[in-house]
Order: C-alpha cells, then structure tokens, then sequence
C-alpha cells in the first residue's frame, strides 16, 4: 500500500502571514561554526526571540546544558524547553507545518543533509522535527527529499517559490530531477505552480535559498532582492531573478507584481573588510509575525531604505528591526532561525 501523502488528506502549506500559534526557535550551540562570536550570535538570537514575543509566543529549543544560560538572555517572554540540537537553524531542520482549513495541523519532515553534509555532525538536527511533531501530538508526514524549510516559500494559494541552484543541487537529491521533485512537492505541501528562480546570493552557504532572494508578501505580489552595482556578482544573478518573476505566473494564472528591494550598500566579509567570507546580507530574510514583520538592519547606508519599503508593502504590521551581522556570521538570517507554526 502506498504511503499517504498530505494532499491525500486535504493538507496544504499556509501562507507565512497566516495566523500563527507561536514561533520555534533554536539555540546556537555549534562552537566550530560561530567560533569567538558564539556569546554574541546567542545575545542576537535571545534579541530576535523577545522582539518576536511582542507579537506572538516564541518558544526556544535548547540542549540541556544550556536551558539556564538561555532562560536568562531571553528573559520571561521567552519560553524555553530542552532539546538535542547541533545548532540554531529552526527554518532548516525543524518541520514545515501545514493545515487541511478544518482545525487540523500536522507537519512535513523533510530529510536534513547539513546543506549537503557541510557540517558534521547533524544527527540531532535531522530529528528535530520528529521530536518536536511527537511532542506536539501531530501527525507526521516523512518526505522521501532532502529540503530545507528557508529553500521554499508559498503564497498559501498553490504557488510554490524556490531556486534552482539549491534544489537541483546534486548534493541534495541527486537521484530526482526537477519534475520528481515538483511532483514531491505537490504531494507534501499542496502546492500546484511552481516559480523557479535561478541562483541564490554570490557565496550563501546554503546554495542559493530562496529565502535571502524573494518572497511572497500577499498572493500575487513578491518582494525580490536587487543590486544596483555592476561589478557585484549578485548584480547578474538578481537581474535574472528579476527576469523570471516577471515572466511568471502563479497558481491563479496572475502576473506577479514585483516590490524590489536593495540590498545592503556595502559588503561585509567574515573576518573583516574585504577579508575571508563574504556574508550574504539581506533585508528579504524576515520573520512575519502576527502583526509584526521582525528583520534585519547592518549598520549600512541602505537600512532604513529597506525597511521604509518593507513598512510600505506590510501596512498592517509593525515593522521592528535589528542588528542581525552577529547572526549572519553564522551564515543566516532572521528567517532562517525562526519556525512558524499556524493557528488552526
């Protein structure tokens, strides 16, 4: 007999602005990874948890050893509950909730790779989203596809958003090409139309998430990354993004309206000026909460440009920003630490 599928019973992936019950969250833990900046990368995730607390309840995932240390940077808006974890990328390793529009919830367990075995080891976060679905009490939906939750985005309509160089990436299912994973898609999250963008930011860690490129920000309408610097390698990149939303059509048969938004002016690198990595900045990775939109700023010229615009295209949400560069060292945004779980 053949596993059932979500759509088999009438689930589907809500909308990001959909009512939420709360937001997961996940404590950095990877010394490895952050390195010197690990106190500082917690202080910025405990800032983004409380900010996310004045709009809805955020509950923080820590490894045991570190619920007391984490209680107290969050402070008592914040709830935290004791999990294994190998870091703090909630977006990635925890689950894709969907709903069936009757009171039902249940979530989509994708399998997590690491971003294609990039860090070592990951065993705890691969069961994340088993253990966090099991302590919910809600059913879960195992997926045969390695994915991660920041490499898609939906309109809550059908129209599924993602990029190429991640998901035909062959360090994810290199078995599946684009039809079987549309197909996949279709089944585990109820979506129909698929917009295919090209390559992600120049040097993202994640190969290319669709989460620091575009968004939807209300069916038919998305906010896509632009750079106006020729002699940037994301100028070429973002230009063809550009291109293709505006070729595409969603689920509805819609043209897509298209709010751009810059990118940071200047560029910021992981050991300094123009030294080591280049951090792949950008204002798009936002968290949408009830009534609130929480994102980034990086003391850059382009901050309040970014979020006058986000302000304008979410005129029902109180936009609050934050210094987000202690995040980004780690190789994500606002975003790609936080979960939502819808209301049902």
């Amino acid at each position: 007999m053949a596993q059932r599928t979500p759509v088999d019973d009438d689930f589907f992936m809500p909308a990001e602005w959909a009512p939420h019950d709360r937001c997961w969250m996940a404590w950095p833990c990877r010394e490895e990874l952050w390195g010197g900046g690990l106190a500082a990368a917690r202080n910025a995730h405990a800032e983004v948890a409380k900010a996310i607390a004045g709009f809805e309840p955020v509950i923080m995932l820590v490894n045991d050893g570190d619920v007391a240390e984490a209680a107290r940077r969050c402070g008592a808006s914040v709830s935290c509950q004791a999990m294994p974890l190998d870091d703090s990328w909630m977006r990635d390793s925890g689950p894709s909730f969907i709903i069936d529009g009757r009171g039902g919830l249940a979530g989509v367990d994708w399998r997590f790779n690491a971003w294609g075995d990039k860090f070592l080891p990951y065993d705890r976060d691969a069961l994340v989203a088993e253990r966090l679905l099991e302590r919910l009490s809600v059913r879960r939906y195992a997926a045969p596809l390695v994915l991660e939750g920041g490499s898609i985005h939906v309109d809550g309509e059908g129209t599924l958003l993602t990029s190429e160089e991640c998901l035909l990436h062959p360090n994810r299912n290199p078995d599946l090409d684009r039809a079987a994973i549309e197909d996949l898609l279709r089944r585990y999250l109820g979506v129909k139309a698929f917009v295919w963008l090209g390559q992600g930011l120049d040097k993202d860690e994640t190969d290319g998430h669709v989460d620091n490129i575009a968004c939807f920000v209300r069916p038919g309408v998305v906010m896509a990354v632009t750079c106006d610097d020729p002699a940037d390698p994301n100028h070429a990149i973002l230009a063809d993004n550009l291109a293709r939303l505006r070729k595409a059509r969603d689920a509805k048969g819609r043209a897509l309206e298209i709010i751009e938004l810059p990118l940071p002016r200047e560029p910021r690198y992981l050991d300094g000026p123009g030294n080591g990595q280049r951090l792949a900045l950008s204002y798009v990775n936002f968290y949408i909460a009830n009534g609130g939109i929480v994102m980034e700023s990086f003391d850059d010229a382009n901050d309040a440009q970014a979020r006058a615009i986000v302000s304008k295209a979410f005129p029902d949400r109180q936009v609050v920003q934050l210094p987000a560069l202690d995040i980004l060292a780690g190789g994500g945004g606002i975003h790609c630490i936080t979960q939502q779980q819808p209301r049902v």
